[in-house]
């Protein structure tokens, strides 16, 4: 070697190496995965970071001194791609909470204008509340509520799929659909 390692790999636990293996060999693996793994094992095996490198496929041994250093402070998920480049997410969690509460609560007619939810109706609601996302987007109300399971009803608002309101003799009841999930594929 001809160079001094600033950040050393850690020494690697059984189980750690075990699994390192399984992705190594895996032909089911995404090939990024595969690569830091079998970069990280000739490591550990005490080849130098430029013979890890060039076994592994990468083009610098400076990718296999970073993968190191980051093995050594998360542990297996240095296997993992970081984020890539682009605008951070704006909304996680507890904003898209947010939407999906505004769209559970009924829209006041007087308050809202309206009696059923669009998603421009609910852009405005959420954008006007005190507690509201002042820049949300339509398309990010919509992905939203796709991932929730709701879908757009023609002669209706957002409902939950898999269940409706049915006027019966009785009066107004829910039907659910217990195979929705099935049906649509998730």
């Amino acid at each position: 070697m001809s160079y001094i390692r600033k950040d050393p790999l850690r020494a690697v636990s059984d189980e750690e190496r075990e699994i390192l293996s399984k992705v190594a060999r895996a032909s089911s693996e995404r090939a990024d995965r595969v690569r830091r793994a079998k970069a990280l094992l000739a490591v550990a095996d005490g080849k130098s970071y430029v013979d890890a490198a060039s076994n592994a496929g990468f083009k610098a041994n400076d990718s296999v001194s970073l993968l190191v250093s980051k093995f050594n402070e998360c542990g297996l998920d240095a296997l993992d791609s970081s984020h890539g480049g682009g605008p951070a997410k704006k909304y996680g969690e507890v904003e898209k909470s947010r939407i999906l509460l505004e769209v559970a609560r009924e829209p006041e007619l007087e308050k809202d204008g309206t009696a059923t939810w669009s998603l421009t109706l609910l852009q405005r609601a959420l954008r006007s509340a005190d507690d509201g996302l002042p820049n949300v987007s339509t398309y990010t109300i919509h992905q939203t509520l796709r991932e929730a399971g709701y879908s757009w009803q023609r002669t209706r608002t957002w409902c939950s799929t898999g269940s409706v309101k049915r006027k019966r003799k009785g009066g107004v009841v829910t039907v659910t659909d217990t195979e929705a999930e099935e049906k649509r594929g998730n």
